[in-house]
């Protein structure tokens, strides 16, 4: 945005609408580049479709487009018009990676490297764009995981499916001194102007629990006993993650846990977060 190229209150049909699919996206025409980050564009979560897990677990090695993935929520109706209603979905970050990429001319791993990870040194954050991702532990999934089919997530060194999928929507393996350096960076105005993160932290009501606002891809959380908190969750097939950013406190906490499956470790990963930050100050 700082450089002119991406406008968030432009239709995203700006900058896509002469693909040969985008008139069969739902709410096509209606959506900004804002309410894709902010989940109010009406597009629903292609990652939970059954025709997609079937396809994702029998063709554990296929490389997945964008495009592919947004078809199978092409020609389907909107829960809501665009921009009057909130519901999270990775599909939003899905159409924002296509657009970065059509807008800079290179791949969305290459800038976010050359933008971020490079510059902050967080070498411990890699793309989770292969089967075979050195060094991450195993993930535990549960025995009806839908990704796979399996309940641990690697086999003799290898995912049971292809994470590549994940993309634009959070598909990056980190460690939680990663995330937290991440987060402080970013917050403070240290990873990209400060103006932006004014911006990105202009909040509409979402469903993610009392007084929980999201911005441009961050949870905005109401003051509790620790201050307010700026961050967001993580899902993949057999991990969560947890970071949050403290801003009267200055410290950012994130949680790790390699498994997916619901209060198997005894709290959420929000609890985790909320306790470590307790014990921090």
């Amino acid at each position: 945005m700082k450089e002119g190229k991406l406008r968030l209150d432009a239709p995203i049909s700006t900058y896509l609408g002469r693909e040969a699919w985008f008139a069969r996206l739902p709410n096509a025409n209606a959506i900004t580049v804002r309410m894709l980050m902010n989940h109010t564009s009406g597009l629903v979560r292609y990652e939970f479709k059954d025709e997609f897990t079937r396809d994702l677990t029998a063709a554990p090695d296929r490389v997945w487009k964008p495009q592919e993935l947004v078809a199978y929520i092409l020609d389907t109706p909107a829960p809501f018009a665009a921009g009057t209603d909130w519901d999270y979905s990775d599909t939003n970050y899905i159409v924002l990676g296509m657009i970065i990429e059509r807008l800079t001319g290179s791949t969305l791993n290459g800038e976010i490297a050359r933008r971020m990870l490079g510059p902050l040194a967080l070498r411990r954050t890699v793309p989770s764009d292969r089967r075979e991702i050195r060094g991450l532990a195993q993930g535990y999934a549960g025995p009806d995981n839908p990704f796979g089919g399996t309940d641990a997530m690697i086999v003799n060194g290898r995912f049971a499916i292809n994470p590549q999928f994940e993309w634009a929507g959070g598909g990056y393996a980190s460690s939680a001194e990663d995330l937290a350096r991440w987060a402080k960076a970013m917050y403070e105005g240290k990873a990209f102007d400060r103006a932006l993160v004014d911006t990105m932290l202009t909040a509409v009501p979402s469903k993610l629990g009392p007084g929980v606002r999201y911005g441009l891809g961050v949870m905005v959380r109401p003051a509790g006993a620790l201050g307010p908190s700026w961050g967001h969750g993580g899902f993949f097939p057999g991990y969560l993650t947890e970071v949050r950013y403290y801003p009267e406190h200055r410290i950012a906490v994130a949680f790790q846990v390699n498994t997916s499956v619901p209060r198997a470790v005894g709290r959420g990963p929000g609890a985790a977060v909320e306790a470590l930050a307790r014990a921090a100050m």
